[in-house]
């Protein structure tokens, strides 16, 4: 076993999800909403502690592991979840409620996000998690950076596509996406990037104030 390898193993069995996120998790796979790995989700949970998040944008519902993890970390925030999917938001709520989350601190939209982010105040978030319509995933980050504050974080995780993003040969059209947003993120002044490998792989944007 390589050292990435036991390393990214020790990290999967040091993780304790809460029992409240392993019931959602259990309740999407049977969707088939692939939610994120618990590592990735504390990942989120800590990102959204350390911003001190009140107010935050979810694109892409799943089942409501991702939400969980964002609420989790920050306890006082209000969060906008996205999904064109009925069926998944409708397990994300029961999931909430499972967990006890108040019904005032999460706000559900049906519709596709290309619809419903024209609409949104800009700079007004504190968080926006960008886990839906991987074909999208530049529009959506560009309505990410402009929803954010400055110092607020864009998160984009299942970034590195399985180990496609990392082998040049792989060039279809979400695999190039992806590259490309990788690349040109670091090259921007508009914004501190930084991509964990943990898990799926989470690339973090900080919009920077101008």
């Amino acid at each position: 076993m390589s050292e990435h390898d036991a390393n990214a193993r020790f990290a999967r069995e040091t993780t304790v999800e809460p029992a409240a996120i392993s019931r959602a998790r259990a309740h999407a796979l049977e969707l088939g909403a692939a939610p994120i790995s618990a590592v990735v989700g504390a990942e989120y949970a800590v990102l959204a502690a350390s911003v001190t998040a009140r107010s935050i944008v979810e694109i892409g519902t799943g089942a409501g592991v991702s939400g969980l993890w964002l609420l989790r970390g920050a306890p006082q925030a209000v969060l906008t979840t996205i999904d064109n999917e009925p069926e998944h938001l409708a397990a994300a709520r029961q999931a909430f409620a499972e967990a006890k989350i108040p019904s005032a601190r999460a706000r559900f939209i049906t519709g596709r996000a290309a619809d419903v982010l024209p609409r949104m105040n800009e700079a007004s978030y504190d968080i926006v998690l960008v886990d839906a319509d991987p074909e999208n995933v530049i529009e959506y980050v560009e309505h990410g950076l402009r929803l954010a504050r400055p110092g607020g974080l864009v998160l984009v995780p299942r970034v590195l596509a399985g180990g496609r993003v990392a082998d040049p040969v792989q060039r279809d059209a979400v695999t190039s996406a992806y590259r490309s947003l990788v690349q040109e993120t670091q090259e921007s002044p508009a914004v501190l990037a930084a991509l964990s490998t943990t898990g799926e792989g989470l690339l973090q944007l900080s919009r920077i104030s101008v």
